[in-house]
């Protein structure tokens, strides 16, 4: 799945616990009749993929929606989602990469209408 905006927040990277694990997170507000800020994690080694990214960019982000089942201590199942980011790309970056030449630097098709006995067996 894949959100597309602009950035509104980079947070700094986060550690918790002895083993280091390692959390950021990013919000992305759509651009739609009402706009959705969405907040996308991302974890461990994917901490990084944030480095050069600023505040204001268009962005494209890959995400898995991911779901847990926590037991309280009375016994009672709570459910929680989170959204994990794992690439993100910048629109002006991929839409400067899709530059297509104008119309006038087309090669015209070779002309087939020359008089070439048809091999073709129909």
């Amino acid at each position: 799945m894949e959100v597309i905006g602009k950035i509104k927040i980079i947070n700094e990277t986060q550690t918790f616990g002895s083993n280091g694990f390692r959390k950021r997170e990013l919000v992305v507000t759509t651009d739609e009749q009402y706009p959705q800020m969405i907040l996308i994690e991302f974890i461990q080694d994917k901490c990084d993929l944030l480095n050069s990214f600023q505040v204001g960019q268009d962005v494209k982000v890959s995400i898995n929606l991911r779901g847990r089942e926590w037991i309280n201590p009375e016994g009672v199942a709570k459910y929680f989602n989170s959204i994990q980011g794992w690439r993100i790309e910048s629109l002006q970056q991929a839409a400067a990469g899709q530059n297509v030449p104008p119309v006038d630097q087309f090669q015209p098709a070779p002309d087939l209408t020359d008089n070439e006995p048809d091999d073709l067996p129909f």
